[in-house]
């Protein structure tokens, strides 16, 4: 079996350990995850099973989104409840709804963001999450995201509820926290569910008892989605069927037809298909003119 898997991740599950219940109900080794959701978070994670996993690279470029609550009135740590406080205000004014609106309208576009020392980023091929296990000092970057839409859903009490749609590598904890900033209150994010990630959403995702009910009926199988339309936001390119030994062998296919109607400037990436048949994927060079195999998903 092949393909991916639009899985509900459970508050509580690494996606490490989400990987690995996969693994173990599919039966298959070759297992891995899209996008890494934190442990105390709920929603979308999408799984590849099979030969589908030399495909999760091309779904990194993917937007995401999420609904977050955010509690004023302390910090944490780590950006989410499940921190150390750092900060906390015990008398305080909250600010009213438009108020609100017009902060979440001013971090809509490009925004510059620190992500949290407590996560998964790689410092000196070390996680930063474990450096502060190890008691070393931990300096993170600021990078650069894009902030689709933010929207106020509701205001009740402390807490704001959310929803977000992002770039790839954008942090909601760090969102919450400058959010928390810019009205002069410290903000935390107490709840976090990511309601899709590309063309996998939460209304079509599968709980671990589906899956495991899917399982014993012997029907894991039907839900599976094919691995190129997983991939659907990167364009189609069909290749002539004499071409495809050589794609399969790592050759040069020249295409004057394609350059000619659409011109690129820059390389781009391509899904192969030959007769239907999903190849694989393809780059087409501009400085060779024509299509390389970045990715072969068949034996021939």
């Amino acid at each position: 079996m092949e393909g991916f898997i639009n899985f509900l991740k459970p508050p509580g599950m690494t996606s490490h350990d989400a990987v690995g219940f996969i693994r173990r109900l599919f039966q298959e080794k070759r297992v891995g995850h899209a996008g890494t959701l934190d442990p105390g978070a709920a929603g979308v994670l999408p799984i590849a099973v099979g030969r589908a996993t030399g495909l999760i690279e091309y779904l990194d470029a993917v937007g995401k989104s999420y609904r977050a609550e955010m509690t004023f009135g302390f910090a944490t740590d780590s950006g989410d409840d499940t921190g150390k406080v750092v900060e906390r205000l015990d008398e305080f004014t909250m600010p009213d709804e438009a108020q609100i609106r017009e902060v979440l309208a001013s971090f809509t576009g490009e925004i510059t963001q620190v992500p949290p020392a407590h996560s998964a980023i790689k410092i000196n091929g070390r996680r930063a999450c474990d450096l502060l296990r190890a008691g070393q000092q931990v300096e993170i970057p600021s990078r650069q995201v894009q902030i689709y839409e933010l929207k106020l859903l509701q205001l009740q009490g402390n807490t704001a509820l959310i929803d977000v749609k992002c770039s790839k590598g954008t942090y909601i904890r760090s969102l919450c926290a400058d959010i928390g900033s810019a009205l002069g209150i410290p903000a935390t994010m107490s709840f976090l569910v990511r309601t899709s990630a590309g063309g996998f959403s939460l209304q079509h995702s599968y709980s671990v008892e589906e899956l495991k009910d899917l399982g014993e009926k012997g029907e894991l199988e039907s839900i599976l989605l094919p691995a190129d339309k997983v991939i659907s936001h990167i364009p189609a390119y069909e290749l002539a069927q004499n071409r495809v030994k050589a794609f399969c062998n790592g050759l040069l296919t020249h295409d004057r037809r394609y350059q000619e109607k659409y011109q690129p400037h820059k390389d781009v990436l391509l899904r192969v298909y030959s007769q239907g048949e999903f190849i694989g994927i393809g780059r087409y060079s501009v400085a060779q003119g024509g299509i390389l195999p970045d990715k072969v998903m068949i034996n021939r």
